[in-house]
């Protein structure tokens, strides 16, 4: 199929640049499901899309910010969980939210954008900045929170607590050493949690 961004005219209407953009999205979308983004090809998805190369590069100028669109677009808008009565509780649904969606598309394409990371630093420092860095702060600031309440010990460390707690997510995401289930999240959240508890407020919520 032609390109029409190769016509002589100025510049093509807005829904039809729209259309061909939304339909560059759903190709990449529908192929990440079938293979690993390191096998994706501007001209696989061109031609899947019924676009010339020139129109994809237009908007992203590499495969791997084609693919960085779609994950950021289709895929990484729906993991905040609702905060709850106490922060553990929140935790605990934020760990449950990612789980779940590290074992469909969107782990996937997570591994994916990690692995292609590892040769182009800049992969992860949009992975990070885009969409990590936000939900890190979130989460760093509800831990905040619970030591202000007396929930957590004072002395707990609200950045290595994060660490602790989704590091072996990711872990287990990348090196699939064990299955990445709901019962392992609430299994690690009672592991970490009981050094981060303040132990006195516990006693008296118990009496």
């Amino acid at each position: 199929m032609t390109d029409v961004s190769s016509a002589p005219r100025v510049g093509r209407p807005r829904s039809e640049a729209a259309t061909s953009h939304n339909a560059i999205l759903d190709a990449v979308h529908d192929m990440l499901k079938e293979k690993p983004a390191r096998e994706l090809t501007m001209d696989a998805v061109a031609k899947r899309a019924k676009v010339g190369k020139p129109t994809l590069y237009k908007w992203w100028p590499s495969k791997a910010a084609l693919v960085m669109a779609v994950f950021h677009e289709r895929l990484s808008g729906r993991l905040e969980a609702a905060p709850t009565s106490t922060v553990e509780a929140t935790l605990r649904a934020r760990v449950q939210s990612l789980i779940v969606e590290f074992n469909g598309l969107f782990g996937k394409v997570m591994g994916d954008l990690i692995a292609e990371g590892q040769s182009d630093p800049a992969v992860l420092r949009e992975l990070y900045e885009q969409h990590i860095r936000l939900r890190r702060a979130s989460t760093v600031a509800a831990i905040e929170q619970g030591k202000a309440t007396g929930e957590f010990a004072a002395s707990t460390d609200a950045e290595l607590l994060v660490d602790a707690i989704f590091g072996p997510i990711y872990y287990r995401l990348l090196l699939r050493s064990a299955p990445l289930t709901e019962q392992y999240g609430d299994q690690l959240i009672d592991l970490i949690l009981s050094g981060a508890r303040n132990v006195r407020k516990q006693v008296d919520l118990n009496k």
